[in-house]
């Protein structure tokens, strides 16, 4: 049984996924028969889009399990897999758009005629860009408030296919009225959307391989941790802060000194009251062990 944000997932990622579906025909059909290169590629990058879609559609569904025997910590990491797999698909596709543009250039200088992009193409590009646009901000919005990195993952592979969608057209337009010449614009606009999207895959493989290695929360967060503990009128000081990132939930490991004189009951109701008010900043389903020490007398 879903929950609703797993519910919520599902519905904006399906949306995608019947859009993606769809454009993969159109431009692949418009590419053909409007003899562009840029277009057949613009086609491929849409088939990347599809393919994160079901990643997502597949790896959400396990993240949102709870914890069990084998994953004391719960599945969140299913999801920071699934957001370095979109990331790895994306860049791998600007780096197919790079190869292919750059191989029809090389033919172009070798005194190879590369073809007229037909209207065709010109108006799918068109249709590419708009869609996918709408596509994105829907997708973005969905994901920031169903607290889904994957999602917001999966929005930017549709932004970068809107921006691939708007080089193409450039590159088609280029090509059809400037003359013969100047028909090596198709290819050179792949080549230049491939760096944009290359940089894309890469701000999404960062971060997911960070928390993958159990990379520590930024300092700017440990801080304001420190700080949400240190209010709690009786813990006097605390240290070895340890923190990480699972999946849309944090970890939080630390020692906090307190009176060596209070009983257990009041050491641990103070821990209580810190572990309540870290759960009310960063979330319900936040990871934390107290470990209570006795403070030095003064």
């Amino acid at each position: 049984m879903m929950n609703q944000r797993e519910k919520g997932i599902y519905k904006v990622t399906l949306v995608g996924t019947a859009v993606n579906a769809l454009l993969i025909v159109i431009k692949l059909v418009a590419g053909i028969v409007g003899r562009s290169s840029a277009m057949v590629a613009d086609a491929i990058h849409s088939l990347s889009d599809f393919v994160t879609d079901i990643i997502v559609l597949i790896f959400v569904r396990i993240s949102g399990k709870p914890r069990d025997d084998n994953h004391g910590y719960g599945h969140g990491k299913f999801e920071t897999l699934a957001t370095l797999i979109i990331g790895l698909i994306l860049a791998g596709a600007g780096v197919g758009l790079f190869a292919n543009g750059l191989g029809m250039v090389i033919d172009s200088f070798h005194g190879r005629e590369l073809p007229r992009p037909g209207m065709l193409a010109l108006v799918v590009a068109v249709i590419s860009i708009i869609s996918k646009e709408i596509l994105y901000r829907y997708t973005v919005i969905k994901g920031k408030s169903l607290n889904s990195q994957a999602v917001v993952a999966n929005a930017w592979h549709h932004r970068s296919d809107a921006i691939s969608s708007l080089g193409t057209l450039v590159g088609i337009a280029g090509a059809m009225f400037l003359g013969d010449r100047w028909r090596v614009l198709d290819p050179v606009a792949a080549i230049l959307v491939s760096f944009f999207i290359v940089k894309t895959g890469y701000d999404i493989i960062k971060p997911s391989v960070i928390e993958l290695l159990e990379g520590s929360l930024p300092a700017n967060t440990e801080k304001e941790i420190r700080d949400i503990v240190m209010s709690v009128d009786g813990i006097k000081a605390i240290h070895n802060l340890r923190t990480r990132r699972i999946g849309n939930d944090i970890a939080v490991d630390l020692h906090a000194k307190m009176d060596g004189n209070m009983t257990l009951t009041e050491a641990h109701s103070l821990a209580t009251h810190a572990e309540r008010l870290l759960k009310s900043r960063f979330g319900a389903g936040t990871y934390i062990s107290i470990h209570m020490e006795p403070a030095k007398p003064e």
